[in-house]
C-alpha cells in the first residue's frame, strides 16, 4: 500500500514538472514570437524611410521579398518564422521559406499599398501578425514565393491557409500583434473586450473597426 501511494505522489510530481516545463516554453516561445514582430517593426519602418512612408508589396513583388532585399532591412528571412511554426525553412526566400506572418491586406487597394498617413488609428490598427491556418492546432501556410503582395492576414483569415480557430498561445486565447505604431502586443483572440478578432464596435470594444480597416 505504502509503495502504491510513493508511486501516485511520484505520478503526480511528474505530471506538475511536464507542466510547469510546458509553460515556460510556451512563454519563451510567445517572447520570441514577440521580438520576431519588433524586429519587422523596424525593417517595414527603414522600407518606409526610403519609400514615403509607402508599406511594402505590391502587386510585382512581396512585402517578404522588399523587405528581405540584399539583406537590406531583414538580415535573415528566418526573422519571418514564428517559434509556434514547426515547419522546416530556409534561407532561400522561395518554396522551401517558412512564412509565418502575415501583412495586413487591407493595406493594399488593388494591391497597391497605402501609406502610413491613411492610417486613422495607429495605435489600434494591425499591420503584421501571425498567419494561422484552418487546422485544430496551430500551424501556418505562408511560403517565400507565395502570391503577391505577400502573406496575409485580416483577423482571423489568413492567405494562404485560411480561417484559424483560435491565438497561437494560452491554450489558443492569445495571439501577439504589432500595430502601426510599432508597438507590440499580446491580445485576447475573441471576446467581448479589445479583441484580435473583433471587427465592428461594441461598447467594450470601441475601437475594432479601426483594428483592421485603415
Amino acid at each position: 500500500m505504502e509503495l502504491l501511494v510513493v508511486v501516485a505522489i511520484i505520478g503526480i510530481l511528474l505530471a506538475a514538472a511536464v507542466w510547469a516545463f510546458q509553460g515556460a516554453l510556451e512563454r519563451a516561445k510567445a517572447t520570441k514570437d514577440m521580438s520576431n514582430l519588433r524586429q519587422i517593426a523596424m525593417a517595414t519602418q527603414m522600407y518606409m524611410n526610403d519609400n514615403n512612408g509607402v508599406f511594402p508589396g505590391s502587386a510585382t513583388q512581396t512585402w517578404m521579398s522588399q523587405l528581405e532585399l540584399n539583406r537590406k532591412y531583414l538580415s535573415v528571412w528566418r526573422i519571418l518564422e514564428s517559434p509556434f511554426d514547426k515547419r522546416s525553412t530556409s534561407e532561400s526566400g522561395d518554396g522551401t521559406t517558412a512564412i509565418s506572418y502575415g501583412i495586413n491586406s487591407n493595406i493594399y487597394v488593388s494591391n497597391v499599398p497605402i501609406s502610413a498617413d491613411k492610417i486613422t488609428k495607429p495605435t489600434v490598427f494591425i499591420v503584421f501578425a501571425p498567419t494561422q491556418a484552418s487546422t485544430p492546432t496551430v500551424s501556418f501556410q505562408g511560403l517565400g514565393n507565395s502570391a503577391m503582395p505577400g502573406v496575409g492576414v485580416v483577423a482571423a483569415t489568413s492567405t494562404p491557409g485560411g480561417t484559424a480557430t483560435g491565438g497561437t498561445h494560452s491554450n489558443r486565447a492569445k495571439i501577439n500583434a504589432l500595430c502601426a505604431d510599432w508597438h507590440a502586443e499580446t491580445m485576447s483572440w475573441s471576446g467581448t473586450g479589445p479583441a484580435f478578432t473583433n471587427t465592428m464596435p461594441t461598447a467594450s470594444d470601441p475601437d475594432a473597426q479601426f483594428r483592421w480597416s485603415p
